[in-house]
């Protein structure tokens, strides 16, 4: 399962990582957000101790949301080294997710 991140713990698990983070920005009530959700997932068991993969529930987390100019949903930001270095908006097949973080490994 992929990580639960929080306006609390976000400069913790994502800013200060020493390993690329993929943060899927997402909501309840988003029908895309539940297709990429799964897929999230599996991305997280596949590249445990290789990457930091996570979750940021907008509605509940609205500071990160707004730092990062979160405005559709699902957005998955990509950061290396506490900077953003890509990011993808809406629901895509999982190569095209993990050939990404790939690229950050």
């Amino acid at each position: 399962m992929a990580l639960e991140i929080t306006d609390a713990n976000f400069e913790e698990v994502v800013l200060k990582s020493d390993k690329p983070v993929l943060v899927d920005f997402w909501a309840e009530w988003c029908g895309p957000c539940r297709m990429v959700g799964p897929v999230v997932d599996e991305i997280s068991r596949e590249y445990e101790g290789k990457a930091i993969v996570g979750k940021v529930n907008v509605d509940n987390n609205p500071q990160i949301s707004t730092q990062f100019g979160i405005r559709n949903i699902p957005a998955l930001l990509y950061f290396k080294g506490g900077e953003v270095v890509d990011k993808q908006v809406g629901a895509v097949p999982k190569s095209v997710l993990a050939g990404k973080l790939d690229k950050q490994l």
